[in-house]
């Protein structure tokens, strides 16, 4: 028996390595290209036909919400964190396979957490005259909590269990210690406008811009260089949300643990939804009993269980469609985008104005309104999505993968 490279960990016997599941590449792609169509202009289709109810309810689930509950939109982010959890099994596998240790491993997933921190930053200030130092953007959010998830990733099922609702518990009772704001606050000072529909009771401890995580990035942030004194997120997005985020990467980790072993693949699935049915009760009752409200802007425990439930339950049906009822033409357009989600992301974040700019000067300046200024936004996002597609083909065709 060999001694473990990282002290500590204990390790269940491994599987044989599975054939790369189609789903998984699906899933991934489906959930990042919903995030660079940025909605493809329902919001702005809405306003145009304000009677129509249709248009009215993509608009509101096409957006994030407020604050306190939740949109299809709200989804994304940890439908993408969730799938990180969920591939590192298979990731691990594949590089034992290839004679990889322990130690070398882990020394890789600490560059890893790096380079996507930096990266986050990056993107962040790519519109800016200096450095944004920010870490609320979602790669930062897997970079900062990875290592502790490549961590768990040598542990038991019941760690990881105990883990993920050790650290929401913590992060629970660290908000609801944190004290209220007094009386006669200032909440336009955070960005908080007098008209805003304020939690009461228990729940204003999970107040916008005036909760622990406010608090933290009003130290943690003014640390760095800014042109100005950091006071306040206008979304009320913090960098601490990473410390609830491990749960939802620890949920998937959890979910491709089971796709990993031996088994039919109907017996997952039914596990997926049981898992998946259980999360969203268990984070609607939470918030319903007032005990915590469901925020996916300072990722609450109540929106990280609810949400991981809700991941599940997608994981499970294209699992079900793709591995199960052997249906994986239709999804050939996900896994092209699934293969390179890094590349994609950066595309999105960078190139939008770029696509916009050249299409309307070798076109014409009104390529986007051909079918009426109410669908312009439509026209711009979705003719970018499909060039953002189309290189990507041209990427996975010539064997080309951006990872990190």
């Amino acid at each position: 028996m060999t001694t473990p490279d990282i002290p500590g960990e204990t390790l269940e016997a491994e599987p044989p390595k599975p054939q790369r599941l189609v789903s998984l590449d699906a899933y991934r792609g489906a959930i990042m290209l919903m995030m660079a169509s940025a909605g493809l202009g329902a919001a702005q289709i809405a306003r145009q036909y304000p009677d129509s109810s249709v248009w009215q309810w993509l608009a509101h689930h096409t957006e994030h919400a407020e604050w306190a509950g939740f949109t299809v939109w709200d989804v994304i982010q940890p439908a993408f964190m969730f799938m990180v959890g969920v591939a590192l099994p298979f990731s691990i596998a594949s590089r034992r396979a290839r004679g990889h240790r322990r130690r070398r491993m882990f020394a890789h997933a600490l560059w890893r957490s790096l380079i996507l921190v930096l990266l986050a930053v990056f993107l962040s200030s790519a519109w800016s005259r200096q450095t944004v130092w920010s870490f609320a953007n979602v790669l930062a959010q897997i970079g900062l909590g990875y290592p502790v998830l490549f961590l768990l990733a040598f542990t038991r099922q019941r760690t990881q269990w105990l883990a993920a609702f050790g650290i929401l518990l913590a992060y629970w009772l660290a908000f609801a210690l944190h004290p209220l704001p007094p009386a006669d606050f200032d909440w336009q000072s955070v960005g908080v406008p007098a008209d805003w529909p304020f939690l009461t009771g228990f729940a204003a401890h999970w107040e916008k811009n005036a909760n622990l995580a406010a608090s933290v990035d009003q130290w943690f942030l003014n640390l760095f260089p800014r042109p100005e004194t950091f006071v306040y997120n206008r979304g009320g997005y913090a960098t601490l949300n990473f410390v609830p985020s491990i749960a939802t990467m620890i949920f998937g980790l959890l979910a491709g643990g089971l796709l990993r072993r031996e088994g039919t693949i109907w017996y997952k699935v039914t596990r997926l939804v049981c898992f998946g049915v259980a999360g969203v009760i268990a984070g609607v009752v939470i918030a319903w009993l007032g005990l915590c409200p469901i925020v996916k802007r300072i990722w609450t425990p109540s929106w990280a269980i609810c949400s991981g439930g809700v991941v599940v339950l997608l994981l499970a049906v294209f699992v079900a469609v793709i591995e199960g009822l052997h249906l994986k033409r239709w999804a050939f357009p996900f896994v092209v985008v699934g293969l390179n989600p890094i590349t994609l992301y950066c595309m999105w974040q960078l190139g939008g104005s770029f696509i916009r700019e050249n299409l309307q000067r070798h076109l014409g300046q009104d390529i986007f309104q051909i079918f009426g200024p109410a669908y312009e936004h439509t026209l711009q996002r979705g003719l970018a999505l499909l060039i953002y597609w189309l290189i990507l083909l041209w990427m996975v065709r010539r064997k080309i993968f951006l990872r990190i």
